[in-house]
């Protein structure tokens, strides 16, 4: 096993002890409430983030955009290198995409 691979399953050990029990760890990347919101590429962590947040990190080079076959770069979705900030970006990811969106509550 390499040390992204590794990392990245110590973040979904994490994730999957985390009290809500609302994380699905799949061969596709981690899912919460049945949305992909993290996954390993190439050795990097690419999690999806609000598209603010998605790009400060991109303007500050500390994530690339995620390039999708489907339609280009995303907005939303980045790539991130760096694995000591893996844990940090992926329960953001998990939050971001585990919430329901405003006004959607009722």
């Amino acid at each position: 096993m390499d040390e992204a691979q590794a990392t990245f399953d110590a973040v979904t050990d994490e994730l999957l002890e985390d009290t809500d029990y609302d994380v699905d760890a799949t061969p596709d990347g981690l899912l919460v409430k049945g949305h992909l919101f993290a996954f390993l590429e190439d050795g990097d962590l690419v999690v999806e983030l609000p598209e603010a947040r998605s790009a400060d990190l991109r303007a500050r080079s500390i994530a690339t955009p995620f390039h999708s076959t489907r339609g280009g770069d995303s907005r939303t979705w980045v790539r991130v290198a760096d694995r000591e900030l893996w844990s940090e970006l992926a329960r953001e990811a998990h939050a971001y995409v585990g919430e329901p969106p405003v006004g959607r509550q009722s």
